[in-house]
């Protein structure tokens, strides 16, 4: 069987690494249209429990990750210049660059040579291939040409982002929530290396608006966040990397294959980043799609199972993204609450945490939550 991955990101690599180690008999060709060295963005996290997923199944990239992780137990949330901490709540991140440069050293050890600063736009570029993995993000060239087929279906959330880095070390995945003349902004940020963390600066449309974005350069935009976030960066600076504000786009296929073409991560499905699944869903849909494959001859009958399998977990996962992303749409609204409701809306927001899990996962929190939560009780009887 002939191979040709199109994408060089986590899902392409990790589906080309664990298909050569186990059958290395196979022709495999991975196509990637930047070089080595590229990537946009700065940090990706894993929670405790999709690494513990990942290592059932690719125990090797786990080992090869893990020393180059940064990792913490808590969610801090910062607003009106209060804070506090959720407990029990585990997760590592690493540099989006580091991931990809270790799991492109796995793919040239299997034998792979990828082919860098090549461009897939047409299936007539793939003639010759029993099998075309289409793993070329959300953008995909590949997709484009068949979405009819596909059932592709693409939304955008309304507010807008920019994804920065900072000098800045954060102890914790934190949460900072300010309200400015203009607007609110929020920022997701964490250390993902020992002198660097993600700054990723989230504002409704309406702010973006009045704060006159669309008319500023990158420099300019990036000089009003360090403003807008100076007591949080503490005098140090934003750091771009393509950092242009975005909507966040929803991409979903109804069909995940078509012919002898299949889709693996961004290019079948996104999954918002406040919930920080994309790459664990990338690469868990490589392995699903190898386990397809390894257990029929036919591609056509793999395919269909791969599908069948893997779907009813991604739009489970992905309908938790869009709950998510909707509590952030309307987060200028929650920041009227007082620090404790408002942290307790923010933790259950995906709709998969209940307060009996919350007491076993947070005790320390929920003691607080559930000491407030009566002390206002108390309060609303004597009508206070």
């Amino acid at each position: 069987m002939r191979i040709a991955v199109v994408g060089g990101g986590p899902a392409g690599l990790s589906f080309a690494c664990l298909w050569k180690k186990r059958h290395p008999e196979t022709g495999i060709d991975l196509f990637e249209q930047n070089e080595a060295g590229a990537t946009w963005g700065f940090g990706v996290v894993f929670s405790d429990q999709a690494l513990e997923f990942l290592r059932a199944d690719d125990p090797e990239t786990v080992d090869a990750i893990t020393p180059r992780m940064e990792s913490w137990s808590n969610i801090t949330l910062n607003l009106r210049g209060e804070s506090v901490e959720i407990d029990g709540v585990g997760f590592s991140s690493i540099g989006r660059l580091d991931l990809l440069t270790i799991l492109q050293q796995r793919i040239r050890d299997v034998g792979i040579a990828p082919r860098y600063g090549t461009q897939v736009l047409s299936m007539d570029q793939l003639g010759g291939y029993d099998l075309v993995v289409a793993a070329d993000g959300l953008n995909s060239q590949l997709r484009r040409q068949f979405e009819g087929d596909f059932g592709t279906g693409i939304s955008y959330s309304s507010n807008k982002f920019a994804w920065y880095g900072t000098t800045k070390r954060f102890p914790t995945l934190s949460q900072t929530f300010v309200a400015t003349p203009l607007g609110t902004f929020n920022a997701h940020h964490y250390r993902y290396a020992p002198a660097m963390s993600t700054f990723l600066v989230e504002c409704d449309r309406a702010t973006w608006q009045r704060y006159g974005f669309a008319d500023k350069t990158p420099d300019e935009s990036r000089a009003i966040c360090e403003q807008v976030f100076a007591d949080v960066l503490d005098g140090h600076p934003l750091v771009s990397n393509k950092s242009v504000w975005r909507n966040f786009p929803w991409i979903w296929n109804e069909r995940w294959s078509f012919g002898n073409i299949v889709l693996i991560g961004d290019a079948l499905h996104s999954a918002h980043f406040s919930i920080g699944s994309g790459t664990r869903l990338a690469m868990e849909d490589a392995i699903a799609l190898v386990k397809a494959l390894e257990e029929v001859p036919d591609i056509a009958v793999a395919l269909a199972r791969y599908e069948a399998g893997r779907k009813p977990v991604v739009r489970k996962l992905v309908a938790a993204a869009r709950a998510s992303a909707d509590w952030y749409e309307r987060f200028p609204d929650h920041m009227k609450l007082g620090l404790m409701d408002f942290a307790h809306s923010y933790i259950t927001r995906s709709g998969r945490i209940s307060d009996d899990r919350l007491r076993t996962m947070a005790p320390r929190f929920m003691a607080r939550y559930d000491a407030h939560a009566n002390g206002t009780a108390r309060q609303r009887s004597r009508g206070e």
